[in-house]
């Protein structure tokens, strides 16, 4: 085992291919990683979480992805959509709690056309003018991005699952493509959106060489945000006999994130304190710095269920607010009311200190 790869990747921001799967593999180093990676992490952000108030809007999809619990082909489903008056509700009970991003999410769902979800992101922006408004509503054309855009959306997540495009053609139906999924995020940073990426942890099929292939293509995309997040499975897929990800290997990869992409925002996610009860709080410690509680009415939160058993399906948006703020304050760490914005290198401290290597 090389004992110095931590040192170097916390230096450089980068290791070979090879050395990248051997810090991948190998859990030696897995505490002084994540040392390593809130060092950093505290370095450019100090003790700041950043809290997105998340709406599930639509649980309504076209698409048939072979691992999500919203599949097209679920019939079990129960569907739901909300208003534009529901949203807007979502965000005025959100900005009292201190919300200053929203997070609409969705499935790909054929009725929030343009004309449909223009005036509700436009309608978001003229209320509530100090807030970022994110977007995480799937494929769409370009044209279609820039339409959204210009309505007022600062941000856009859309995860690339796997960069691999044989992987891509295990986990997705031939409708979908990797090359498509890639040029979509291309698109996105285009547009002048804040862009966030990120892939599944541990999913049907992964090999080490599809993660290290996952951080490269990390690298040529330069996102502001990365998510991540264990593979977990849901009874109605045609995954649901596959074995989930593990905490352990998504909290090592936040680490290895935080010190290839010091400045990105990376979020604790919910399927994390799903297949790990403080696994919120192991993510904030090796390198997260957001956290997303649902404003979503508790009436649908059961409803969209992306994998089984997912948490805080029936809390109030101010209970998660007040779990959440003692969950993160555990562990040394405080939810400021903020936009977040990703904390950007200037051009010339960026060529002070690359020394020629990748920096975000």
């Amino acid at each position: 085992m090389n004992d110095g790869l931590v040192k170097k990747l916390a230096l450089t921001g980068d290791l070979s291919d090879g050395e990248l799967a051997e810090l991948i593999e190998n859990g030696a180093l897995d505490g002084e990683l994540r040392l390593a990676a809130d060092e950093r992490r505290r370095e450019i952000y100090g003790d700041e979480v950043f809290v997105r108030g998340l709406i599930e809007f639509t649980n309504f999809c076209k698409n048939d992805c072979y691992y999500c619990g919203i599949r097209r082909s679920n019939r079990e489903a129960s569907r739901y959509r909300l208003t534009a008056d529901e949203i807007l509700g979502c965000c005025r009970e959100g900005y009292g709690l201190g919300f200053r991003t929203f997070v609409l999410q969705g499935g790909e769902d054929p009725f929030f056309t343009d004309e449909a979800l223009c005036p509700i992101v436009a309608c978001i922006k003229n209320e509530f003018p100090d807030c970022a408004v994110t977007l995480s509503v799937g494929e769409r054309p370009y044209e279609s991005y820039k339409k959204l855009r210009d309505a007022g959306a600062d941000r856009y997540l859309l995860r690339h699952e796997t960069a691999d495009p044989v992987h891509y053609g295990k986990l997705h139906p031939a409708s979908l493509s990797s090359e498509n999924r890639k040029k979509c995020l291309f698109d996105l940073k285009s547009l002048g959106y804040q862009v966030g990426s990120g892939f599944m942890v541990g999913s049907p099929y992964q090999t080490t060489e599809n993660i290290v292939a996952d951080l490269r293509f990390l690298q040529k995309l330069d996102p502001d945000m990365i998510g991540i997040g264990p593979f977990l499975s849901h009874s109605e897929t045609p995954f649901a006999d596959f074995e989930n990800g593990t905490a352990a290997l998504t909290i090592k990869l936040i680490s290895i994130l935080r010190l290839m992409f010091p400045r990105a925002l990376i979020p604790a996610t919910t399927a994390l304190g799903t297949v790990d009860l403080r696994g919120r709080e192991k993510g904030l410690m090796a390198g997260a710095n957001v956290v997303m509680p649902n404003l979503s009415p508790v009436r649908v939160r059961k409803l969209y269920e992306l994998y089984d058993n997912k948490i805080c399906t029936g809390e109030e948006s101010a209970q998660c607010v007040d779990c959440l703020r003692a969950r993160v304050g555990s562990v040394g760490y405080r939810i400021v009311t903020a936009r977040g914005d990703v904390k950007k290198q200037t051009e010339e401290a960026r060529r002070a200190s690359s020394g020629g290597h990748q920096v975000n």
